[in-house]
């Protein structure tokens, strides 16, 4: 098959769904879309599986053959095959598991009951000028030999779990996980088309399920501890909500108190290691429906930072032992993840849950497929360079021509960033937005500011894009996660570059510069603990050392990111792309459901 005739893995396998019924789009709000996921499909029809997919697509000349794409699809559709009865049997897990969960609490608040209720009778907390000389004698002697408060209450709080699983029973076995998939390879070898094809299959057969780019993850993370850590803040008084049962109850205070901190005892116990109460939000606290089982698709998977290897180590374990099937991308192995050795011991925990619950595959291509995509002159007209009055004027006349369809005005705004933030926006006009490089790479803004201008702006003007070298590795370093966010939310992306695409990063050794900010997923709001804040808390050393962050930043890591920078920046010129912006993007996502509201109202019958 020749070169030219053979269009993209993953461009092609996208738009050959657009047209053949309904797309089941992911929310907006949880990220980019899903580009494979059809509605209403049947596991009994065997057609709908990665592998059926695959091979129907090679047959019809819409993808070239690749012996590791398809094996990696037949592992996949074996995967999809398994989890049908997994299924079932987490489904009825979990309804022991509610049944449990329900009587072991009831029985608890008897315990606690009993015990207060002791308390009570034996006065112990009734005031001094009630009792007598001998008793308050009495009292004084028994509290100077308590143990240290912190201890009694371990001790209670002990006790009274040994006798729930006398009288409630163990907690009920999950049954075990079908093993997940991680994938790795080169750039362009279609490791995200064949997870996201896995991903539109599972609907209607995996209740619980979510996909995940690598930034957007720990995004969430971040907010998900944010929101624990205001939580625990709320719930230290008797009025807190946690504590309501406790307020009507006829006893003394000091037995309500007491009744309120063995509660916050309880509380502190299950939420002492904020990872796992972070990964129980994931996939399950944000449904009413806790049944049924999970699955994580995460894709390109990294440890960029101490922060990425601590998160994914705790919240990955917590997940995979609760269940969780896991289907992951990266550009490397995972024993290749952290080669700069950073938080080794946790690292190697990590490894060892992957090994443990993962198969991995290498999808072994070396060729970079978005590059076979047929190109024509129309296709070139979004990427301007090098910058002179000639391409400026054309990259100008563009955006008035853009912005004239539209139909609305250029203005400045602002739009809201996770965590309270927000970022001013110099030119907008209905979905479509203006920056320079400066403005955008030069300051310290992160994932978080990418990921909004993304869900805002289905077309994106970008000017002044200078040849990148290691000199400027912080502003690189942001241009990539930049393009990445761009991409993942299938954005239109217009560009006035002082070089072309394959020349855009030089790769050169010279300077020293870095910049923790790229890498950054921090905010400026007072009062919350950022994730320096959890590295301090959880005893973890407060970052890399100035030798491990010369070695993370190293230029190999940039080289390697960049590759993927330029291999999804050339796929967003060809029409194939750009053809699929109106169908992916959010901002026509929410057009179209706001335009079926609409509709579904004006046809409702008028109310008798």
């Amino acid at each position: 098959m020749r070169a030219s005739s053979v269009l993209s893995q993953m461009a092609l396998c996208r738009r050959s769904l657009v047209g053949r019924g309904s797309l089941s789009l992911r929310p907006t709000t949880g990220g980019a879309p899903c580009r494979y996921c059809h509605q209403s499909r049947s596991f009994s029809d065997r057609r709908s599986g990665p592998l059926a997919i695959y091979r129907r697509m090679v047959s019809e000349g819409k993808l070239q053959q690749d012996m590791y794409q398809e094996k990696v699809a037949s592992e996949l559709e074996d995967l999809l095959g398994r989890l049908e009865q997994y299924e079932k049997e987490m489904e009825g897990y979990h309804e022991k598991l509610v049944i449990w969960e329900k009587n072991r609490e009831s029985e608890r608040r008897k315990l606690l009951l009993e015990e207060a209720e002791i308390k009570q009778q034996d006065g112990v907390w009734i005031e001094n000028k009630k009792r007598s000389g001998f008793l308050n004698k009495l009292i004084s002697r028994r509290r100077s030999a308590d143990v240290e408060p912190g201890v009694g209450k371990m001790v209670s709080y002990l006790n009274r779990e040994k006798k729930l699983d006398t009288v409630v029973g163990q907690r009920p076995v999950a049954p075990l996980a079908p093993k997940g998939i991680y994938l790795y390879g080169n750039v362009g070898s279609g490791k995200t088309m064949l997870m996201d094809m896995f991903y539109g299959a599972t609907e209607g057969i995996v209740k619980h399920r979510r996909r995940f780019h690598f930034h957007e993850a720990m995004l969430e993370i971040h907010e998900h501890m944010h929101d624990i850590w205001k939580n625990q803040a709320e719930e230290k008084s008797l009025q807190s909500s946690a504590f309501s049962w406790i307020a009507g109850l006829s006893f003394d205070t000091k037995v309500k108190e007491w009744l309120v901190g063995e509660e916050k005892y309880k509380k502190e116990v299950q939420t002492k290691h904020i990872l796992p109460a972070v990964a129980d939000k994931f996939l399950i606290d944000r449904r009413a429906d806790k049944s049924g089982a999970s699955i994580l698709c995460f894709d390109e998977i990294q440890t960029v930072d101490v922060f990425a290897i601590v998160a994914l180590s705790g919240i990955m374990s917590r997940l995979l032992s609760t269940g969780t099937v896991l289907v992951a991308t990266s550009n490397r192995a995972p024993e290749d993840l952290n080669q700069d050795g950073m938080q080794r011991d946790i690292f190697l925990e990590f490894l060892s849950t992957l090994e443990e619950n993962c198969q991995k595959f290498f999808v072994g291509s070396k060729t970079d497929y978005r590059r076979l995509i047929p190109t024509n002159n129309v296709d070139q007209i979004h990427y301007f360079w090098p910058s002179n009055s000639n391409t400026r004027r054309e990259y100008e006349l563009m955006w008035h021509e853009i912005t004239a369809k539209t139909g609305g005005y250029i203005t400045s705004t602002t739009i809201s960033v996770m965590f309270g933030r927000s970022l001013e926006v110099p030119e907008s006009c209905n979905g479509v937005a203006r920056f320079d490089f400066e403005y955008l790479c030069g300051r310290p803004v992160g994932a978080a500011d990418y990921i909004a201008i993304a869900r805002n702006y289905h077309t994106v003007f970008i000017s002044e894009i200078p040849v990148m070298s290691m000199k400027i590795r912080d502003k690189a370093r942001r241009f990539i996660t930049l393009i990445d966010e761009l991409y993942n939310h299938h954005c239109c992306l217009i560009c006035l570059a002082s070089t072309s695409i394959d020349n855009l990063f030089q790769g050169t050794e010279e300077g020293t510069l870095f910049d923790l900010e790229s890498f950054q997923f921090e905010t400026e709001i007072e009062g919350s603990k950022l994730r320096r804040d959890v590295l301090a808390s959880g005893s973890i050393s407060t970052g890399p050392t100035l030798s491990g962050i010369a070695s993370l930043l190293s230029g190999q890591e940039e080289l390697f990111a960049f590759r993927r920078a330029v291999s999804r920046l050339i796929e967003m010129q060809t029409s194939l792309y750009l053809q699929g912006v109106q169908v992916f993007h959010p901002f026509y996502q929410q057009s179209r459901a706001l335009r079926s509201s609409h509709s579904v109202i004006l046809q409702s019958p008028p109310s008798s």
